[in-house]
Formats: C-alpha cells, structure tokens, sequence
C-alpha cells in the first residue's frame, strides 16, 4: 500500500462521488468502482463516508474536499494504529445516542457528538449517521473548533468529561 498516496487518491473520490452524486446516484451501492472500495476499506473507510461527504457537499458546500480528507486521515490512522488495521465489525445504534437536545454543562449537542465520534473512530457509525454533518459542522463552528482536532481530541482522550473541559476552555478562547 503507498501511504503517501492517500491523500491524492482521497481527493480523486471524493470529486468522483461528488460527480456521481451531483448525476443522480443516491446510494452508496455502485457509488464507486470495486477497486475504489476495496481500496476504502483497506483504509478504514467506506463507500458511505464518500456519499455523505458528495451529498452534504452538493447541497451545501461543506464539508468539502480538505474538511473531509483532515476527518478521514484521523479515522484512518486510528484505522491502522489502534485496530491494527482491522475493522471492529461493529455498528451502533444510533437510537442509543443522546438526543440532539440534550446539553452537558450548558453545552447542548456535545453529550451526542463525543459517543459519535468515537463510533467514527472506530468505523462504528451506521449509514444514518454521519460525522461532520451540518448540525455537527454548527457546532464546531460556533466554537472554533476543527472536526479532525476533535476527533482526534476523543481519540487521545477517553474521558468524556475532559473532552468537555477541553470544548468549554476551547469556546472561552474564541
């Protein structure tokens, strides 16, 4: 595998589902070619990380291509240095996640975004879900906060609590 290639090859999908997307496929299935996938998954990603990335983008503008290759290079090495390179074959719930209401510490959508991004993390999320969606992109907006450096944070980080302090430190600082 050439690492050094990934961030190229990355970008090349993401324009290719973005394209595709834009022409009408809707569905992760066919998204890519086989070879595309195969090589995604060698990286701990999937088809489905590319269509919400061309979806959200198509509709909005973001993520975009360097928002989202900064989001996959920390998945991807979490992918390969964490899990040693093997998916952990799970998925969540996403029943299971707080609700999008609710708020620690004053802090509303945070209880929700730090279980997902550590689902994210662990390639755990279901098509349903998506890190860096625009309810998630708000969030880091409105306190200056990148999704790859949170995501990283709640890598580094295991207790949620931290990661709140750091959040709130973060949001004081901007």
């Amino acid at each position: 595998m050439d690492h050094f290639a990934f961030p190229a090859r990355f970008r090349a999908l993401h324009d290719l589902a973005a394209q595709r997307y834009t022409a009408g496929h809707r569905t992760a299935a066919g998204l890519l070619p086989p070879a595309d996938e195969a090589w995604l998954a060698a990286n701990g990603l999937s088809a489905q990380n590319l269509l919400d990335y061309a979806e959200d983008f198509t509709a909005s503008g973001e993520p975009g291509p360097e928002l989202a290759l900064a989001i996959e290079l920390v998945r991807r090495d979490y992918f390969w240095n964490a899990q040693g390179g093997q998916p952990s074959g799970r998925v969540i719930d996403a029943d299971t996640l707080p609700a999008k209401a609710d708020a620690v510490r004053g802090v509303a959508w945070l209880p929700r975004l730090i279980p997902k991004a550590r689902a994210k993390l662990r390639g755990e999320l279901p098509p349903s879900l998506m890190f860096c969606c625009g309810g998630d992109r708000r969030f880091f907006r409105e306190r200056g906060i990148l999704p790859a450096e949170f995501l990283s944070l709640v890598w580094r980080e295991p207790a949620d609590e931290r990661v709140v302090d750091w959040v709130l430190a973060r949001g004081a600082r901007k």
